[in-house]
């Protein structure tokens, strides 16, 4: 696999075209001095030569150089940049874990309450046919409208059954309280008519001595 398919971050193609740019031109200097016909030129003119040459190659060296730097300092940054992303990512993470956390404990609050026995179910209500019967208008209401409504039908109907309850009581207690009243009048009445009765014997007595 060639690498300018493998890098593809411009600044490190930049280094790869630097690179191969002072190499050749490495390889033409080296070519340069040791070719034959440098030999034959004269001394000054070859030391020319070869001095442009090595020019051109400090030049590429440099710009070498100075790109080396700059895909450091880029790289720097990135791995700056990359730290920063994961410590981001693993926030992410540990906050989606805390979600899900949450998630199963919601699950299982409404699992437990929907499973829990609730104390209304045992309330002695009329049966739904009946109710809907007696109020028709909460035919097609949903099952917790229903439910309170049916609710709130029985306990009106206990506080009807509890003021009857009282009332009767009252009653009772009145009864009570009267009978009471006329089984002490009848005890003075006796005690009244035993009293005319002794009071009465002398006279008796008398009458029967006649």
């Amino acid at each position: 696999m060639a690498i300018d398919t493998v890098v593809t971050d411009p600044s490190l193609k930049a280094v790869l075209i630097a690179s191969r740019e002072a190499r050749q031109q490495a390889i033409d200097l080296l070519t340069l001095t040791s070719s034959p016909t440098t030999a034959t030129l004269p001394p000054a003119t070859a030391a020319l030569q070869i001095s442009k040459q090595q020019k051109l190659l400090n030049g590429y060296l440099a710009q070498l150089r100075g790109l080396q730097r700059q895909a450091t300092f880029g790289a720097r940054d990135t791995k700056a940049q990359t730290a920063e992303a994961r410590q981001e990512v693993d926030r992410l993470h540990l906050q989606l874990q805390n979600l899900y956390y949450e998630q199963r404990h919601l699950q299982g609050e409404i699992a437990a309450c929907e499973a829990y026995d609730h104390k209304y179910l045992e309330l002695p209500l009329i049966p739904e046919s009946e109710f809907l019967e007696l109020f028709p208008a909460h035919v097609g209401a949903d099952e917790e409208t229903l439910m309170a409504a049916r609710i709130e039908h029985e306990h009106a109907e206990r506080e009807a059954l509890e003021q009857q309850r009282q009332g009767l009581l009252k009653m009772k207690q009145g009864l009570i309280a009267d009978n009471k009243r006329r089984k002490e009048d009848l005890a003075s009445l006796d005690k009244q008519l035993e009293n005319f009765i002794d009071a009465a014997k002398p006279i008796q007595k008398t009458l029967e001595k006649v």
